[in-house]
């Protein structure tokens, strides 16, 4: 959406593609996306293809007569076709460090990986994942209890940041193109991305919390159900013990594992809502030693 408005304010913008609309809420009600509402407020056209590869599509896109197109987080591997309509072909805003993290979900795996720097590339899109050619880039730190949703909602800004420079700039930047011996890759995430292996590290299992939330959220089974571990720290273990286990630390009580302590400080049971550690353990009624496991 920051992009969408930056754009608004700067540019003239002809056409808006997103997402179809899709059910949502309590109900499932038919919801359009926040950028197709948007975009009509402004009185800009808005298509909403199921399939960009579709026939027709590059033809009505061309029809436009738009310069460059701004491509944000659209969900699909646009063919040559789509991305050639345009005049001066598609622009991608990417929330990573390109080549590092091409893929769906760079935001997540960079914080998973347990990264300290992550930004924003802007490059000339061709038919690859995130393989085209790089136009300007703008790093940021990652903060230390910084989680996915937090660190994606920084980045949408500075991303209408750089592509507003980018445009300013395009007849004097110089595409650098990627080196590919240093790309990673970062996949759409699913359900299990979530699921919790205390026979990791502490601190690899507290960058995983972070990086799920908000989705698909960090699971854990434990001996009332499952569980949803929201935000956690890592601390060091005065003690070996079995990982998945409950353990006195201080007033209150972490989760082992193979090196160190996990100490949620926000989780939720299931089909309730979520509460502070301390409320969820009052309620659990757990003790030292119980056994917390991978879903």
């Amino acid at each position: 959406m920051p992009t969408l408005e930056a754009m608004l304010q700067r540019h003239h913008v002809v056409a808006v593609v997103t997402q179809p609309d899709r059910p949502a809420h309590r109900g499932q009600r038919l919801t359009p996306p926040p950028v197709k509402l948007r975009a009509e407020a402004s009185g800009v056209p808005v298509l909403q293809p199921p399939r960009l590869r579709d026939p027709g599509w590059p033809d009505r896109l061309r029809a436009f007569g738009a310069d460059v197109g701004v491509v944000v987080a659209f969900g699909q591997i646009l063919p040559k076709s789509v991305l050639d309509a345009p005049a001066r072909g598609s622009i991608n805003v990417h929330a990573s460090l390109l080549p590092r993290y091409r893929g769906a979900a760079p935001i997540a795996w960079a914080i998973m990986r347990g990264e300290r720097q992550t930004g924003i590339t802007t490059f000339l899109m061709d038919e690859g994942m995130d393989t085209g050619p790089m136009l300007l880039t703008a790093s940021t730190s990652i903060g230390e209890d910084e989680t996915a949703g937090e660190l994606s909602q920084r980045l949408s800004k500075l991303g209408a940041e750089v592509i507003v420079d980018t445009l300013a700039r395009l007849d004097a930047l110089t595409p650098t193109p990627q080196r590919p011996d240093d790309a990673t890759l970062a996949p759409r995430l699913k359900k299990p991305d979530g699921h919790l292996d205390w026979s990791r590290s502490a601190r690899e299992l507290a960058n995983r919390i972070r990086g799920c939330n908000p989705w698909p959220g960090a699971l854990t089974a434990t001996p009332g159900g499952p569980l949803r571990i929201w935000r956690a720290r890592s601390l060091p273990a005065l003690d070996a013990a079995e990982p998945g286990s409950l353990v006195v630390a201080g007033e209150t009580l972490a989760i082992a594992t193979a090196d160190g302590l996990v100490l949620p400080t926000e989780v939720q049971p299931e089909s309730r809502r979520a509460v502070a550690w301390p409320e969820f353990l009052r309620g659990a009624r757990l003790a030292a030693g119980a056994r917390f496991s991978t879903p």
